[in-house]
């Protein structure tokens, strides 16, 4: 189905961002997954998953990380900004330094991640940019203001650029998953255990109860939309928020 798609997915060595990179090469995708540490990705790689180290908050490692893969696999066609960090922080203990580096990473990593693949993809027929922001992005998480404004920001940034390239072959998306068994959690219920005193089982289950269907999203599931915005008969679908939530609205 993906024939000589060269696709990017940005913090693809783990989590959901792996699941995507599989499942785009599994339909026959040239995947180029990036991040920072060059043993995860390279654990990653297969025949058609390449890794490249690339650092989503410094603006010339994007610029010449994505140079670097569109001469070795030609042009990106499918675009999958995944990296972010997330933090739960009330606003009154959020200094600057922690705001900035939230931003830098979930936001400004996004915008500078389509705006170099971009470059290529105007070149070609055809094109998917699909964002991955959180169920934060639209109705914002409490305790976490700074995370939520950085994927608020995202789904805005999609928006605007489905409406200035409504009439080219690409689209632009956000996917929104709420709670998702990856890394996060783990780190998450050792931050809970720290801040409340729970034992790890009420940590997670504190994460696993606000997701209606009462349980964690799986990684696959976030993956399986990833491929439907990239499939037939999914042109029309623009600027859309997408929340893989469990029923939260």
């Amino acid at each position: 189905m993906l024939n000589n798609k060269h696709a990017i997915v940005t913090g693809g060595g783990t989590g959901i961002g792996l699941a995507i990179a599989q499942a785009l090469a599994a339909q026959g995708a040239e995947v180029t997954i990036t991040g920072r540490r060059a043993e995860v990705l390279e654990q990653a790689a297969t025949d058609r998953i390449y890794p490249l180290v690339m650092d989503v908050t410094n603006e010339t490692s994007i610029i010449n990380g994505i140079a670097e893969a569109v001469t070795a696999r030609g042009p990106f066609q499918i675009c999958v900004p995944n990296a972010g960090i997330a933090e739960g922080k009330s606003i009154l203990k959020t200094d600057l330094a922690t705001w900035r580096n939230m931003m830098a990473t979930n936001l400004d990593g996004v915008f500078l991640t389509i705006r170099e693949s971009l470059t290529s993809m105007s070149q070609t027929d055809w094109g998917r940019v699909i964002a991955i922001s959180s169920i934060a992005g639209v109705r914002g998480l409490k305790g976490a203001p700074c995370y939520s404004a950085s994927k608020h920001g995202v789904i805005g940034l999609i928006r605007s650029l489905a409406a200035d390239f409504a009439a080219k072959p690409y689209t632009f998306n956000a996917i929104c998953p709420a709670y998702v068994e990856t890394d996060i959690i783990t780190r998450n219920v050792t931050s809970i255990m720290q801040r409340t005193g729970l034992d790890a089982d009420k940590a997670r289950a504190l994460m696993v109860d606000l997701n209606p269907h009462g349980r964690l999203i799986t990684t696959e599931e976030v993956a399986e939309a990833a491929l439907w915005l990239c499939g037939p008969n999914s042109d029309s679908v623009n600027g859309q928020d997408i929340r893989i939530a469990g029923g939260e609205v």
